[in-house]
């Protein structure tokens, strides 16, 4: 199970987390061990192949959302930017953000098992 230590090294606003959880440290955990199995990832990494703008936004913002509440910064900043890029439909090749979104999903996923 994840620690608050390690959410810390990680780059995780633990402090800002929790208090969006009322203090309860055990519920944050909980909360962010249940972030990598979201299959909004996958969603999202479908719906950009498929070049589906419309889903991918709504998947990154749905994703942006969690992790922003969280506040798992490394998950949440590339996140931001995929979001806003989707919102606006911008032609390009989404490959290299979404490698980013999906290393940092991973890393966090190590912490959490």
């Amino acid at each position: 199970m994840v620690t608050t230590d390690q959410l810390k090294a990680y780059g995780a606003d633990v402090n800002e987390g929790m208090a969006r959880c009322v203090g309860n440290e055990a519920l944050y955990l909980r909360l962010v061990a249940s972030v990598p199995k979201e299959k909004t990832f996958d969603r999202l990494k479908e719906s950009i192949a498929s070049g589906s703008l419309d889903t991918a936004f709504e998947s990154a913002h749905a994703l942006k959302g969690v992790t922003g509440n969280l506040s798992l910064t490394p998950l949440y900043n590339p996140l931001v930017r995929i979001t806003e890029l989707l919102r606006a439909r911008t032609a390009m090749d989404y490959t290299e953000i979404l490698d980013e979104i999906l290393s940092q999903r991973d890393i966090l996923a190590g912490l959490c098992e």
